[in-house]
């Protein structure tokens, strides 16, 4: 699974008309499956989400998770994040999951974090989204679970 996870202050996302998920303080996560990621993976970036120490302390120091500052997480699932740009203008997708399955990864990730006991908002699986947000810092972090 790869992930763009960024600090924020407040986040949205809107599908048409609709704001399906708000958040605060917190995190944006767009969250992609790929090729052969399985449970193993959602639980690599769980865990490594939930505990990633980039909140700042009484020192000014990134030592806080976001589950230590009561944030939010605003899960967007986006399959671009396999977007592979070697070759030519256009990017291929191929190394994205399929999206039936990665429907059903996407949809365990976000509760496991709520199992962790943390607010998680979300976009719509395959759908158009607009998502805005503040990003704090800005502190932008890229994760991968094979990596």
């Amino acid at each position: 699974m790869r992930a763009v996870v960024q600090r924020v202050s407040k986040a949205q996302v809107d599908v048409g008309n609709e704001t399906t998920g708000q958040i605060g303080t917190g995190l944006v996560v767009l969250i992609a499956a790929g090729q052969g990621d399985t449970d193993v993976d959602v639980a690599f970036m769980v865990r490594k989400i939930a505990e990633l120490r980039i909140f700042e302390d009484e020192a000014g120091k990134m030592n806080r998770s976001v589950e230590d500052v009561g944030g939010a997480i605003l899960a967007v699932s986006q399959f671009t994040l396999f977007g592979d740009c070697r070759k030519g203008r256009r990017p291929s997708f191929t190394g994205a999951m399929e999206p039936v399955q990665a429907q059903k990864l996407y949809s365990l990730f976000c509760s496991q974090l709520q199992a962790r006991g943390l607010k998680v908002e979300t976009g719509r699986f395959q759908a158009m989204m607009q998502v805005s947000f503040v990003n704090h810092g800005p502190v932008t972090l890229i994760l991968d679970s094979r990596q």
